[in-house]
């Protein structure tokens, strides 16, 4: 039967930066210590009022080509995840295929997924590989949340940062490629409001609300941006991320011995190190990466395991996890390919 692998990740990140000092003068009650402390980060890239999805996603892309020499017109499928689409329609996948000078005879399709979506990505593009569908898929993710964020929204604003990323699955191994193995997925929609525009897509209010505050002057919401229930969000992840951990270990036939590190959504210090804990991970296998770029969404588990990867030397197996909006979550585990 083929088999799906990971050949090579590229990131990139707009050329403006918010970090803790620039917060810190609009919100002067949060200091720029406390920032770094509440959330792990000290600065996050934000995209240019005129940079769209599609725009980082092709500088991702051509990045990638440059970087791993790779031909353009051997790509035959192009998976896009994003929650912020160039348009409702059409998809934006396509744009990019045109943009890229990609051959008109591939597959595009944009699929609509957060924290959890760089899974699922592997997983659609594994099985597009396995049924012989295509043979090399660039699995793109592509964010920018400072769009949806509101000025006033301090907490989401220190936490969030836009990049694009892509990665190639082929089905063909070399010396530096990871191989796909299985998956476990989860689904709790009964939770979609937890993080939300509600101003937005075919469901649109006639009437947006305005910015709201509470009596202490503290933004609350405004239905045409993001909003986050954080402790929700937080207790779905801690009740289920760690049975998804053990059914990826199971489902694989592995044990946490078996595992070199493990790269999880990057969200927030807090929530990492709280997960971890519960978990009972090895602080030295857990890997974290978010400081410099802040949480890029469906870009955070591709940019922390590129990073990994040319840092460390000692990589057998990897368990990726991605959990959040939706809400949603995935894991999987790459094994590094070893040439028999």
């Amino acid at each position: 039967m083929s088999k799906a692998y990971i050949k090579g990740i590229s990131y990139y990140l707009p050329k403006n930066s918010i970090d803790n000092a620039k917060i810190s003068l609009k919100h002067p009650e949060w200091s720029i210590e406390k920032i770094a402390e509440k959330t792990g980060i000290s600065n996050r890239w934000i995209a240019d009022i005129d940079e769209s999805v599609s725009d980082m996603a092709i500088e991702a892309a051509n990045k990638f080509f440059e970087e791993h020499n790779l031909d353009r017109n051997e790509v035959d499928f192009l998976l896009l995840c994003t929650q912020n689409p160039d348009y409702t329609l059409p998809t934006t996948a396509c744009i990019i295929q045109d943009k890229l000078g990609l051959s008109k005879t591939i597959g595009a399709l944009d699929f609509n997924l957060g924290c959890s979506g760089y899974v699922y990505g592997l997983g659609l593009a594994k099985g597009l590989i396995i049924s012989g569908q295509a043979k090399k898929i660039l699995v793109i993710t592509s964010d920018v949340y400072s769009k949806i964020i509101n000025e006033n929204d301090k907490s989401n604003k220190t936490l969030f940062g836009d990049a694009a990323t892509v990665s190639l699955i082929t089905n063909e191994p070399s010396s530096e490629s990871f191989e796909i193995l299985d998956f476990c997925y989860g689904t709790d929609g009964s939770g979609y409001d937890n993080l939300i525009v509600k101003n937005s897509g075919t469901n649109k209010y006639s009437n947006s609300t305005p910015d709201q505050f509470d009596d202490e002057g503290k933004y609350i919401t405004n239905d045409s941006c993001l909003f986050m229930d954080g402790t929700k969000i937080f207790n779905f992840t801690s009740f289920n991320v760690p049975p998804m951990i053990k059914s990826v270990l199971t489902k694989n036939n592995v044990v946490d011995h078996d595992i070199s590190y493990y790269v999880f959504h990057q969200a927030n210090a807090f929530m990492l190190d709280f997960i971890r804990k519960r978990c009972r991970i090895e602080e030295s296998k857990f890997f974290v990466s978010m400081n410099d770029v802040g949480n890029t969404v469906s870009s955070s588990i591709p940019i922390a395991l590129k990073r990994l990867i040319k840092e460390k030397n000692d990589i057998s197996n990897i368990l990726l996890c991605g959990f959040g909006v939706g809400l949603s979550i995935g894991g999987v585990i790459i094994k590094k390919y070893e040439d028999k």
